[in-house]
């Protein structure tokens, strides 16, 4: 392919071809459950991409629930779970009308799940909930947009809420939950684009200084701003098209 065809293939992004391919391979059976994913190196060879590219497909694999990273062991394919289970589908998801209903769904449901965080989390939850905030800035830290640790942190809190429906529901929707992977291309990230993340862990710093005083009422209001911002901003988005 000539430069201006590539040209033209990058508002679609490779890391999307990538993830495209690999979810078909899981889907078909070519890469079953607990198969480990070829290196990074064979993967950039075989599509012809850069590393940045390769973890960036790799991260959103991640946060749709598909692979798994043993870190020091390499990533594990998970597989697509149970297809007559509830599920939100990429083409339910292909308009800005579409994610603003799924953050409605996540305002109704993650409120409630970070106050019961906060009255039931463990040292252990609070100490993995840190760390999804330091994943987060250490996406940032490298350029990359974080969707990975973005749903991390999520499920975390699902996870602390000591309610196994809450984190199955999460997984179920998957790193599709998070709006910016679903209508913003991965690529470098630009100051403004990185100033709005840092904002967001901010935020997410909220939500884990409430749960871990132990404040549901507090871990409830700093999810619902968290959302609601998100949702807004979403709509602001749509307005100005």
């Amino acid at each position: 392919m000539n430069d201006a065809g590539l040209a033209r293939r990058r508002p679609r992004s490779l890391a999307h071809d990538v993830v495209d391919a690999l979810t078909g391979r899981i889907r078909e059976g070519s890469l079953a459950p607990a198969v480990k994913l070829p290196t990074e190196a064979a993967i950039m060879e075989e599509f012809g991409v850069s590393r940045t590219v390769v973890r960036e497909a790799i991260s959103r694999l991640q946060a749709a629930g598909l692979v798994e990273t043993r870190h020091g062991v390499g990533t594990f394919v998970v597989g697509m779970g149970d297809p007559s289970t509830f599920r939100i589908s990429p083409d339910q998801l292909g308009t800005l009308r579409d994610v603003i209903a799924v953050l409605e769904l996540r305002i109704a449901v993650e409120t409630e799940c970070a106050a019961l965080a906060a009255a039931r989390r463990t040292a252990d939850n609070l100490t993995t909930l840190r760390s999804a905030l330091v994943a987060f800035n250490a996406a940032l830290e490298e350029g990359r947009d974080a969707v990975g640790p973005d749903f991390q942190f999520h499920l975390e809190i699902a996870k602390a809420s000591q309610n196994h429906h809450f984190v199955d529901l999460m997984a179920t929707l998957g790193g599709m939950m998070i709006p910016r992977a679903r209508l913003e291309p991965p690529g470098p990230l630009t100051p403004e684009r990185q100033a709005y993340l840092r904002r967001v862990n901010s935020e997410h710093e909220s939500i884990v200084d409430a749960i871990a005083r132990e404040d549901p009422e507090g871990a409830r209001a700093a999810m619902r701003t968290h959302l609601a911002n998100s949702r807004e901003r979403r709509r602001r988005a749509a307005e100005s098209r």
